[in-house]
């Protein structure tokens, strides 16, 4: 191939820009001076190790990748492959909620989540659901920043880095595309997407697709089901203006896998389900433990060209959200309390036996998410100039009801709306927890970036975030209202050195921090009784990390290396705990915490159409505090950090020769720990999924069209793949005080099961 160049800096690596983009063989081409450079090489089959420039740690996967994959799996489960990514899935599909994602050890409410630009993280939990996240075949690129978040990103929690999602854009030219789909577990899924093409010489195009997929349970009685819209409009014009409207929608109702303690494991392995059939008094039913959720995320990100020096990045974005997680419980018709009120009327519980019914326990959420962020961007002389204002306002309602069941164990009203619950006999609502929290964040930042040399490029930028909680607990007792504040500054610099055409330095050092959230503000009652303080006063968590790398793009070899290093205050430290019967989002405050490592990938490309692609990671990370539990302090201090493997690694390999293509991707993680203790952990474990298809396009006629095996986890290991509740010690401890402290059980999710997935895509 040949290609032209016309500007020094970024020519030579354009000339080499082999994985800039998964739809061309080469970088964009550039014209000057008549100079042509001729480059041997061999594009990447499978749109892994993209060419970066940023001077920080970034690894992405894009849509070559994507398309060879299982059209089933989410964005955690995509990114497997990735140095630091540590994923685990309870559904072989990517259906299910009940699973997790690591990066460096820091866990997914550490890890800012994107979709063109807009956040997708919950605003008062930071955890962000995969499996609401847009259909794989409208996305264009998955990237993961492990470290420093970009300075304008609208993330809070993000010291474990940002997953950003980019949408495909609409077609020029108009088309249709429709996969359909059969696996493993009854699974069926049918994709369609329409492009309009350019609208009317408008300028304008966009794409629709919904799809529907349904899969029952692998492990266990019950089913999944999943309906999905995206959309994106978008319009081009000048020299680089751009606006876009984005949006994706959700419908689902999936099944909670039960997660089982060590204990449970050894006792039943897979076999840890809930019960298939309904028997009067059973609170484990299947169907008392599927979530429905409904969800929106809209972004409409805009690019001006102001002047030849000045540009405007606006992207504004709203998320709507209501949902149920629900579980089974008893509720006895007498004895109840509406937080410290106890009720002198029995309730009126239909099915009771003994004054006790088996009911749904209701866990509801309405979320409401809007924001904007903007920056302006004056290049000055050898300084880009970038200043930015950040501003984002949501609601979070939370209500812990009860709903009746019928004889057959079949739930009167799966939503958990407030007019089918239990009521109290003068009518209100009972209800264990009864919550409206408000957060605003506003934010601020400034970065300049300075061409020292044509070689040598420094970074240095502030940013500054306020976030403020107001809330109000509809429960009797002496907490009405709520309220925390609190602001961080967050300065970061960075470097970056192009050794020559092909090789990079780049080092940086960024801070981040989060506020606990928001369940640590309200009071927690059982029995009538205080059983947890809320308090607005809990510290924030601040990190402050380094990164030191090397970056090799050649015709055929790419190299990625990067040490780093983070240290904590007030770590925050995300689990799962027991309210009221609802297993709840919360956190638990480590102390301090300290970590270093070092992540690698390697991308070489010995022939045309073949890949092969080697990541991995060594992560030192120790607690630098003891542990306070119930006013004692428990000897934690150098004990590893829960759920941070110390070696991990992941291989992959592609093949394309425009008939016949399929991949593989093996990884594999190390030992976890799941307490703070260091007294219980699951062994290190390894994954492998297959593909194998063939391009049809000519048989029929010239459109595109593929048939594609995907097997799912080959090997099917019976393994406990992470860490769902943690806790701080299994086994009885004695604290530094000489007292004993009680174990208690961590649990942990359950490595999903072989699936094989057979799909046809076909284009119109």
């Amino acid at each position: 191939m040949a290609l032209d160049v016309r500007s020094g800096g970024r020519a030579a690596l354009a000339t080499i820009g082999l994985l800039a983009s998964p739809a061309a063989g080469a970088a964009d081409g550039d014209q000057s001076d008549g100079l042509s450079i001729q480059v041997t090489g061999h594009r990447d089959p499978e749109g892994l190790l993209p060419e970066q420039t940023a001077p920080k740690s970034i690894s992405a996967i894009s849509a070559d990748f994507i398309i060879k994959q299982a059209p089933t799996l989410n964005a955690f489960q995509l990114v497997n492959l990735l140095p630091g990514a540590n994923v685990a899935s309870s559904d072989p599909y990517g259906l299910s909620a009940t699973s997790s994602l690591t990066v460096r050890g820091l866990g997914q409410d550490q890890i800012g989540v994107l979709l063109e630009g807009a956040p997708q993280n919950d605003i008062g939990y930071y955890y962000a659901y995969p499996s609401q996240f847009a259909d794989s075949e409208n996305v264009r690129q998955i990237t993961l920043a492990q470290g420093a978040s970009a300075i304008e990103a609208p993330v809070v929690a993000a010291a474990g880095g940002v997953m950003s999602l980019v949408l495909d854009d609409p077609g020029s030219q108009t088309g249709a595309l429709m996969n359909l789909s059969l696996g493993s577990y009854g699974a069926r899924r049918v994709f369609l997407r329409f492009d309009t093409g350019e609208i009317g010489g408008s300028g304008l195009k966009a794409f629709l697709s919904y799809s529907h997929n349904r899969a029952d349970n692998w492990r266990g009685a019950g089913f999944d089901k999943r309906q999905h819209i995206d959309a994106k409009l978008l319009h081009e014009w000048g020299e680089g203006n751009r606006a876009s409207i984005a949006l994706s929608y959700n419908d689902a109702i999936t099944s909670t896998y039960p997660s089982p303690t060590m204990a449970d494991w050894e006792a039943s392995g897979r076999g840890f389900n809930f019960s298939d059939r309904y028997s009067a008094g059973d609170s484990g039913y299947w169907r008392l433990y599927r979530a429905p959720f409904r969800s929106l995320y809209f972004a409409a990100p805009v690019h001006l060209q102001l002047a030849d020096t000045l540009t405007f990045d606006s992207s504004t974005y709203l998320q709507r959200g209501h949902g149920n997680s629900p579980y089974g419980t008893q509720l006895a018709a007498s004895g109840n309390y509406l937080g410290t009120e106890a009720l002198s009327e029995p309730l009126l519980l239909p099915g009771a036996v003994d004054g006790v019914a088996t009911v749904l326990g209701n866990y509801t959420g309405k979320q409401l998410r809007i924001g904007d962020v903007s920056k302006l961007t004056l290049q000055a002389g050898s300084h880009t100039i970038a200043v930015g204002l950040w501003f984002d306002y949501g609601t979070d309602r939370v209500t812990q009801s009860y709903t009746s069941i019928e004889a057959n164990g079949q739930p009167v009203d799966v939503w958990g709306y407030q007019s089918k619950a239990i009521r109290t006999a003068e009518g209100r609502l009972l209800a264990y927890e009864n919550q409206r929290t408000v957060t605003v964040t506003k934010g601020f930042f400034v970065n300049d970036s300075m061409a020292v040399t044509p070689r040598l490029g420094v970074e240095l930028g502030f940013k500054g975030v306020s976030l403020l909680r107001n809330g109000r607990t509809y429960l009797p007792g002496p907490q009405s209202t709520v309220h925390a504040d609190s602001f961080a500054a967050l300065p970061r610099a960075a470097v970056h050195y192009a050794l020559d055409d092909r090789q990079q330095l780049f080092a940086n050092i960024a801070t981040s921090f989060r506020t606990p959230n928001e369940f640590a503000l309200y009071n927690s009652y059982y029995g009538g009784a205080l059983v947890a303080q809320g308090t607005g006063s809990l510290k924030n968590e601040y990190a402050v990390s380094q990164e030191l790398g090397y970056r090799y793009i050649g015709p055929s070899l790419s190299v990625s290396l990067t040490a780093f290093h983070y240290h904590f205050r007030n770590r925050q430290v995300a689990t799962v705990i027991n309210s009221g019967g609802a297993l709840v989002n919360s956190t638990i405050n480590g102390g301090g915490q300290t970590g270093y490592g070092l992540d690698a990938e390697i991308d070489y490309r010995p022939a045309k159409g073949v890949s092969l692609y080697v990541s991995g990671e060594y992560l030192h990370a120790r607690l630098d505090d003891d542990l306070l539990v119930g006013g004692d302090m428990l000897p934690t201090r150098g004990k590893r950090a829960i759920a941070s493997p110390q070696v991990q690694f992941g291989l992959g390999s592609a093949y394309d020769d425009g008939r016949l293509f399929g991949s593989t991707a093996l990884k594999y993680v190390g030992r976890q720990y799941g307490t703070f203790m260091n007294d219980e952990s699951i062994k290190g474990y390894a994954t492998l999924d297959l593909a194998l298809g063939i391009h049809l396009a000519g048989l029929i006629d010239r459109q595109r069209m593929d048939l594609r095996l995907n097997v799912i986890n080959v090997t099917n290991p019976r393994v406990l793949s992470g860490i769902q509740a943690i806790s701080s010690n299994a086994l009885d401890a004695v604290s530094r005080s000489e007292t004993l402290i009680q174990g208690s059980a961590p649990s942990y999710y359950i490595g999903s099961g072989r699936a094989f997935v057979t799909t046809l895509s076909r284009a119109f």
